[in-house]
């Protein structure tokens, strides 16, 4: 506290309401160690500059920069599970085949050809093949990365064979989802994310999880506008007025990790602090609103004298999702089946680890438009006990002009809720484009995640551009 102002120092103020922990320290079924613990760090007041979302030039440096030296999820490992089998991962203006070598061996190519530069497979493709062969000449490369074949050889003789072996991006899995990085000398996948966010990893089981609804949708303002846009929950009381009465927003619980991963958390079956005295418990069930009625196994439950909403709710949703799962989820806490968690593994992957929205978001440049951002959101299941891991599902595109909630498979209230998220992206665009301002001004604890995830931008826009030089990406 400030004796002479009276207000408090930055960085220390909160809610004046129940906190998160308090809020899952209350439930049944206990939290476990990950969830039930905090990692803020107070990372300063300063304006952040607008120049980083409205200048093209600076997009141009972030490809050359940030995006050749940081770990990005390409695909799942179901998306590739036999040998040969591919998915063409696009990351602005670079493109990779990420192929299963082997049974145990993933490798990511860089997707052109050596000839003359023609994409070995298209971009936004899965498939399988025996061989990487070049639809313009016909050269022909190994699953291994080695060239098999240079129609008319006799043409070539300045061409070493042996080397023309096609250069790769590093690989790395971990929870079943599978990492690239551009840059030879960048840190493991561990050091990366740090050992904390691994021990999450390993807690959270995602290699045992399938997605089940992909869809992909283009968003009208830059990249990290829309990563941001889903930092905070800030935002929920003017953006989704609906989702209050059965939410908890401005006392969400947020967390930074090293360099590379910060938190939030969300709780469920709970009141806004803004609506306090305003609803009851038997209010924030008849008003939860996130997948309407469905969500309560199409009806809501009446709650006896003394019932909390939040605790009836968790019985609920236990039932519905292992009936939905064919799994048993007894050893789950409560608060994994209610609340969500959203972790940014930057620079562009979302993980929400919990049940209720079990999702993955992946954001990416479009490499034409500083102004676009290609949007992913998959939901992902348990596999279901003693059964064969599903396909994953194909992605669902939509135009600009349609609504998340005509996704087939999209719960309504869900895509409601992206598609609020969407006007507000057009508007801040723009409005940063318009503003006297140099900058944006952030809260110091509940959009901490947007400072953190700025300071990383920060740091890799302050290295001299890599080159992609195909000698050092080339397997020894």
């Amino acid at each position: 506290m400030n004796l002479e102002s009276g207000t408090l120092a930055p960085g220390t103020a909160r809610c004046p309401a129940e906190s998160t922990q308090e809020i899952i320290a209350r439930d049944r079924v206990p939290a476990p160690a990950w969830a039930a613990s905090e990692s803020y760090e107070y990372l300063g007041s300063a304006d952040v500059s607008k120049d980083r979302y409205i200048d093209p030039a600076f997009q141009r440096g972030e490809f050359d920069r940030l995006w050749t030296r940081t770990w990005q999820m390409a695909c799942r490992e179901e998306h590739i599970p036999e040998v040969g089998d591919y998915y063409v991962y696009d990351i602005g203006p670079y493109s990779f085949i990420v192929t299963r070598v082997t049974d145990t061996e993933i490798r990511a190519y860089v997707n052109a050809c050596l000839h003359r530069g023609t994409k070995l497979k298209p971009s936004g493709t899965t498939g399988f093949a025996n061989d990487l062969k070049c639809p313009f000449h016909g050269w022909t490369w190994n699953l291994d990365g080695t060239n098999t074949s240079i129609p008319c050889q006799w043409d070539f003789s300045h061409v070493d064979q042996a080397k023309a072996t096609l250069p790769e991006a590093r690989v790395e899995t971990l929870g079943g989802f599978v990492f690239l990085n551009m840059d030879p000398d960048a840190p493991t996948l561990a050091d990366y994310f740090g050992p904390e966010i691994m021990a999450h990893f390993a807690a959270w089981k995602l290699e045992n999880r399938y997605i089940y609804l992909h869809v992909q949708k283009s968003y009208p303002a830059n990249w990290k506008l829309v990563v941001e846009a889903f930092q905070e929950a800030y935002h929920v009381g003017d953006t989704h007025p609906q989702v209050a009465p059965a939410n908890g927003d401005v006392n969400s619980q947020y967390d930074v990790y090293g360099e590379h991963v910060n938190r939030f958390i969300s709780t469920l079956g709970v009141v806004s602090p803004k609506l306090y005295g305003q609803y009851s418990e038997q209010d924030i069930i008849d008003n939860f609103t996130m997948g309407d009625s469905s969500a309560m196994g199409g009806t809501k439950p009446q709650l006896q004298e003394g019932e909390r909403a939040r605790q009836v709710m968790a019985d609920m949703f236990r039932g519905l999702f292992e009936k939905a799962a064919n799994t048993s989820l007894a050893h789950v806490s409560d608060t994994e089946l209610l609340d969500t968690y959203s972790y940014t593994m930057f620079p562009n992957l979302y993980l929400f680890p919990g049940i209720s929205l079990p999702m993955i978001y992946r954001f990416r440049p479009d490499a034409r438009d500083h102004r676009r951002c290609i949007f992913e959101v998959m939901f992902m299941r348990p596999v279901p006990d003693g059964a064969d891991r599903p396909d994953p599902a194909e992605p669902e595109i939509l135009r600009d002009d349609q609504s998340f909630m005509e996704s087939v498979g999209m719960d309504p209230g869900f895509g409601k809720i992206l598609d609020q998220d969407t006007d507000n992206l057009y508007a801040q665009q723009e409005g940063l484009e318009a503003s006297a301002k140099s900058g944006i001004t952030l809260a110091d604890y509940q959009e901490i995640r947007i400072r953190h995830f700025e300071r990383a931008v920060d740091k890799y826009m302050a290295l001299p551009p890599l080159p992609l030089d195909g000698e050092r990406m080339r397997r020894p």
